[in-house]
């Protein structure tokens, strides 16, 4: 995976496949997920086999022109059994990279590395730090690589979780793993995996647009500038337009007529922040909420840093909705719009840079 320079961390679900699936070919070259299958708690085996398939078989169509990473970072024992079946299928047959970490239990460890040799790609090597650094973590994964076979491909997905200013250390913090990290192999790819979007309330929405500063940018920029020798190695990561936790989310059925809060919020990704605009999803008389929805588009469209139709297939969505065509869309769509807008212009930025 040489070619790729951009690491989004992606839900397995419907939303984020269908954001990924709105880039064109040759912008999903430049783009390697690492795709997260959702919690599944209490699901059990015939059940779980069946939602498993279905995750990872959306997942594996979405990549036919590039290979990613596939990480079930919350599946427990029972589940782990039944998804090492399926992985080391959709590892072989698809173009996906199994996922295990110091932190992970010796049954996945062993699943996903069997998975891993037999596809033949590689395994991803998920290191979280969601504080200060422990030095003890690379002790963790110098005993998972002893495992390893010699001539296997490795990566280090170094995931520094939600980076907002409660974590102002959190660029130092990537420093001194990445300084122990770095030399404990002859890793392929090296990413470094942050979040720096929000967790939305409808309070910080009552005065119109949002801005909120992107702290896993601010990361990157900080590991940079400091000149280490192993930069140039290094890919970025990030969470897209959902807080880092929202993979932790257990999906939900779709919503029944009327289900849902009454609001929710157009995203769009500038150099420095997230831009967040306020749409309505009932509690409003039909003709009012789709002006109302409008307006908010409308309100992004005319931003100084909105980048035009031809930037992507979100913005084109966003374009159309301002000028009063298509449809208002509601949750999943605006997460699958704010995605898409969100990945091609981080491929195009990094490419650019």
């Amino acid at each position: 995976m040489s070619e790729p320079s951009y690491v989004p961390v992606l839900q397995a679900r419907p939303h984020a496949v269908a954001a990924y699936a709105w880039l064109p070919p040759s912008g999903q070259r430049h783009i390697a997920p690492l795709w997260n299958l959702p919690p599944r708690p209490g699901v059990v085996a015939p059940a779980l086999a069946t939602v498993l398939r279905k995750d990872l078989g959306a997942v594996s169509e979405a990549q036919r022109h590039g290979t990613a990473w596939v990480d079930a970072p919350f599946a427990d024992e029972a589940q782990v059994a039944v998804l090492a079946e399926l992985l080391e299928e959709y590892c072989v047959y698809g173009r996906l990279q199994p996922v295990t970490g110091p932190d992970r239990s010796p049954l996945q460890q062993s699943a996903a590395l069997v998975a891993a040799i037999r596809g033949g790609r590689g395994i991803g090597v998920r290191v979280r730090v969601t504080g200060e650094w422990d030095a003890q973590a690379a002790e963790g994964v110098r005993s998972l690589l002893a495992g390893v076979e010699a001539e296997a491909q490795v990566d280090l997905l170094l995931d520094m979780g939600a980076v907002r200013a409660d974590r102002p250390d959190a660029g130092k913090e990537a420093l001194r793993a990445l300084d122990a990290l770095f030399p404990l192999a002859p890793w392929r790819d090296v990413c470094v995996l942050s979040g720096g979007f929000p967790r939305v309330t409808a309070e910080m929405l009552e005065q119109g647009l949002r801005k909120e500063p992107r702290g896993d940018w601010a990361l990157w920029h900080e590991i940079v500038q400091s000149r280490r020798a192993y930069v140039p190695a290094l890919r970025y990561g990030d969470y897209g337009t959902q807080h880092a936790d929202a993979i932790a989310e257990v999906p939900r059925p779709p919503d029944r007529k009327g289900g849902g809060p009454d609001w929710g919020f157009l995203r769009y990704t500038t150099e420095r922040a997230f831009v967040l605009a306020k749409v309505v999803h009932k509690g409003r008389e039909r003709r009012e909420k789709i002006a109302f929805n409008r307006a908010a588009a409308r309100e992004i469209v005319e931003l100084p840093d909105f980048r035009g139709p031809t930037a992507s297939a979100g913005d084109t969505w966003l374009r159309d909705l301002a000028r009063g065509s298509g449809n208002t869309g509601a949750f999943e769509k605006w997460l699958t719009v704010g995605n898409a807008q969100h990945l091609a212009y981080v491929a195009h930025t990094l490419r650019r840079l």
